[in-house]
């Protein structure tokens, strides 16, 4: 698996197939396999027509672990993206993110315009603005003994899922204490390249979609029927909605 360097932080990441190319940025706990690879993204998207790139956030999958909630400022994440093109030669791609991914990616969008053709944010609504990513309580979950010490049920799925993912549950849970960044209403409001936002009907984490999309310029909204947070990653109509969205961006 090919990695850069960011500073002192080893980045993990795949670059895969021809065209124009599209970033992808997973979301908290996962990785670049968990969240494109085995759901297909990356297949769907190369049938496409695009070369596309993910990498593993630096505390997750294969780049390097830390463990001060400092580290995880979505600025300092959304720096890892922008170095990522930076080693590949890319001057502007697409991106895309999940979850936390779809914060970083709007960061990505906020500060550095000029190397974001479109931005696609699934799995986060308004909390980009409202919200500060996840709750306290499931930095506690993942710090606990076991998994039957989690004190709520939102700690439990997460600790489960980090779990799954053979995560480093340390490093995880500086990240959610350092994640908790929002962009303000005005700061969304810049974001002038295509959007689409899309979301689980079921999905009771990232905060409603239309209400996101007012404060951006043009951005279209995306339902994926009857899927929560978790379910919806790789929701045939979740891919069909993106590739149709790509094919029309300018």
């Amino acid at each position: 698996m090919p990695t850069f360097h960011n500073g002192p932080v080893e980045i993990a990441y795949l670059d895969q197939g021809e065209g124009e190319p599209i970033l992808l940025i997973h979301g908290f706990a996962s990785n670049k396999d968990m969240n494109w690879s085995f759901p297909n993204w990356v297949t769907t998207l190369m049938r496409a027509g695009r070369r596309v790139i993910a990498l593993d956030n630096r505390g997750h999958g294969q780049s390097t672990k830390l463990y001060s909630p400092d580290d995880y400022d979505t600025a300092r994440m959304a720096s890892d993206a922008r170095a990522l093109l930076d080693h590949l030669g890319i001057e502007r791609a697409d991106v895309m993110g999940y979850s936390m991914g779809a914060r970083i990616s709007a960061w990505l969008a906020v500060e550095s315009p000029e190397r974001v053709r479109s931005v696609v944010l699934g799995g986060l609504g308004i909390h980009l603005v409202e919200g500060v990513g996840l709750p306290q309580e499931v930095a506690q979950a993942l710090e606990a003994p076991s998994v039957d010490d989690a004190q709520t049920a939102q700690g439990r799925t997460f600790r489960l899922f980090a779990e799954q993912t053979r995560s480093d549950l340390k490093a995880l849970a500086a990240c959610i204490r350092g994640s908790r960044q929002t962009l303000t209403a005005e700061q969304v409001g810049q974001i002038t390249c295509p959007v689409l936002i899309a979301i689980g009907t079921k999905d009771t984490v990232s905060g409603a979609a239309a209400p996101l999309a007012v404060l951006i310029p043009g951005a279209e909204v995306v339902d994926i029927p009857e899927r929560d947070h978790m379910l919806a990653v790789g929701d045939k109509v979740y891919k069909q909605a993106v590739v149709e969205f790509l094919s029309r961006r300018p």
